[in-house]
């Protein structure tokens, strides 16, 4: 069974930076299109971006674009959610997630890691 793992959550300060970390087993990660999303509390899940396969062509939300990045690195089967200028409306739990559609909906994507924690204050 395919598990996405997430990591590099944690507290930050309004302006700074955070580097999100997404991982598979299996090598998975490379056959697959990946997507970070967020969910606040009490909100429903929300797209943040998403790459493709070559890592070459990525999409972002309004909310986000020109402040993240999201990139991979195939040789490490690592995705990676590079944060910056964060807002304390950032504030969420961040979850990877796999697609063979380049695509914005939740819907879209077969699986799911458990999320890392990324809080903003300001």
């Amino acid at each position: 069974q395919v598990q996405l793992v997430e990591s590099g959550g944690g507290l930050a300060q309004a302006g700074g930076s955070l580097r999100l970390s997404c991982t598979s087993s299996g090598g998975t990660l490379r056959t697959n299109m990946v997507g970070w999303f967020r969910q606040a509390p009490g909100k429903e899940r929300q797209f943040v971006a998403v790459v493709n396969l070559g890592g070459h062509i990525t999409d972002y939300s309004d909310d986000v674009k020109g402040r993240f990045t999201i990139s991979r690195d195939r040789a490490k089967n690592e995705v990676y959610l590079q944060m910056n200028s964060l807002k304390p409306e950032d504030t969420a739990t961040y979850y990877c997630a796999l697609t063979k559609l380049f695509t914005r909906v939740p819907a879209n994507y077969h699986t799911w890691g458990k999320g890392t924690r990324v809080t903003v204050s300001s």
